[in-house]
């Protein structure tokens, strides 16, 4: 075996029996069980039922609701605060019928604008 520059010596001897797996008395063995283990991975990745795509496709999914729970959260505070003024605050009430309602006084004019 020929030795290569700057490798340990202790590698390049574990390559060489990584690569007498390939070449060896068990090289028949050794690409049956490589083709078992390729087919058991690619059906664990890609086959029917529950497999690594769905548990990604899971994972991001969870992550987004995740996300919309939050907004949502923040959203329902905003509302709750705006609720609160408007049942203490009797000219936030008015101001707010106002814009929202084109509620007038009256005698008022009341112009829209869009």
């Amino acid at each position: 075996m020929r030795r290569i520059r700057n490798i340990p010596p202790f590698i390049v001897n574990e390559l060489g029996k990584i690569r007498q797996l390939f070449t060896g008395e068990h090289r028949g063995f050794f690409i049956f069980a490589s083709a078992v283990t390729a087919v058991a991975f690619l059906i664990l990745a890609f086959g029917p039922g529950n497999n690594i795509c769905r548990w990604i496709q899971a994972r991001f999914e969870i992550a987004s609701q995740r996300k919309q729970i939050r907004q949502y959260g923040s959203e329902i505070e905003e509302m709750e605060r705006r609720i609160d003024m408007l049942r203490s605050d009797r000219d936030t009430l008015e101001k707010f019928a106002r814009e929202r309602f084109h509620f007038a006084e009256q005698g008022e004019d009341v112009y829209i604008v869009d």
